[in-house]
């Protein structure tokens, strides 16, 4: 498509391709001129001598020389101005551009604060649309176990129970529902204490540890595809799709979980678990393990819990794969 053509930059060369009304003017005069000239020539008598000679010339072309000088300037004038004219749109247009690019950085920082508020106020409406279940007690995040505890069979009646040989973890507190999640987010930074803090206990739960291995592995690999987990920023889903996936439903029902819409980071993805049996190996397995988890975070967690957890690392990892394994076709 051709640029639109510049209004100021074509004046100086419609100045010069036009005869203006100021030259129609100077011609008319040095008509003009010409003829009085003639006139007196044919009724003056006749001039004696090389000085007369010169005198009539002078006379004749001298006024039609000063009447093109000055055309001449008037035009020169003209085309300084159109100059002037451009040179000052040119400054206008950079002034412009450089408020622009000053200005952009504090339109995206009102942006990032609209959409934290907006997050913000995301989470406490699913606070108040939690569940109540009448059997659940909801406890605080810092203290309610992530996972529920696991159901031991009773001893045989005529078998007496040892004092020794207590498991380990039988004897460690559970993992609290803000240490998990904040686990799944992973360590900010080297000085996030609180992640590191989270992540070990993390650890020393079996069922989790699986889960943040499984989720460190396909993250790494990722990273060497250029993706990263806080680039992405997904389309949040409701709590009750998150509990029906949890409760065994897949397909068009809960498309709404795989929100990761980024074409580039999907295509790499795919492209990936295509050629690379280890990465559809890592991907494969990290999904198995979020599916068993999640089942059971799911049972004792509220609706806020459920959004705070959705919007972890590892979330957002089980969204891309899901989308990419067809999880939620």
């Amino acid at each position: 498509m051709a640029e639109p053509e510049d209004k100021t930059r074509r004046a100086p060369l419609d100045a010069v391709g036009r005869f203006t009304a100021t030259e129609a003017v100077a011609a008319a005069l040095s008509l003009i001129w010409l003829v009085a000239v003639a006139a007196y020539s044919f009724t003056a008598p006749d001039g004696t001598g090389p000085l007369g000679i010169v005198m009539t010339l002078m006379m004749v072309f001298l006024p039609i020389a000063l009447i093109w000088v000055t055309v001449t300037t008037l035009r020169s004038v003209q085309e300084l101005r159109a100059e002037a004219t451009r040179l000052q749109s040119a400054v206008e247009s950079m002034r412009n551009a450089y408020v622009t690019t000053q200005v952009q950085p504090s339109v995206q920082r009102k942006l990032e604060e609209i959409e934290r508020t907006a997050k913000q106020a995301e989470t406490a409406l699913a606070t108040f649309t939690s569940r109540r279940d009448a059997s659940l007690v909801v406890a605080s995040a810092d203290r309610k176990a992530a996972m529920a505890a696991p159901a031991r069979a009773a001893p045989a009646e005529d078998q007496p129970a040892l004092a020794l040989g207590t498991p380990a973890e039988d004897l460690r507190a559970p993992l609290s529902v803000g240490d998990f999640i904040r686990a799944l987010q992973f360590p900010e930074s080297p000085e996030d204490k609180d992640g590191f803090r989270a992540l070990r206990l993390a650890l020393e739960d079996r069922a989790v540890a699986k889960l943040i291995r499984a989720a460190q592995d396909v993250l790494t690999l990722l990273s060497q595809e250029g993706i990263f987990m806080d680039d992405l920023k997904p389309e949040r889903a409701r709590p009750e799709l998150w509990r029906s996936f949890a409760q065994g439903e897949r397909g068009r029902g809960i498309s709404g979980l795989g929100g990761i819409r980024d074409r580039s980071s999907l295509a790499l993805t795919a492209g990936r678990m295509r050629e690379d049996p280890i990465f559809r190996d890592a991907a494969h397995h990290f999904l198995r393990t979020f599916d068993r988890t999640f089942a059971e975070f799911e049972k004792t967690a509220t609706d806020a819990e459920l959004v705070d957890l959705a919007d972890t690392r590892t979330a957002r990892a089980f969204m891309l794969f899901g989308r990419v394994a067809g999880v939620f076709d």
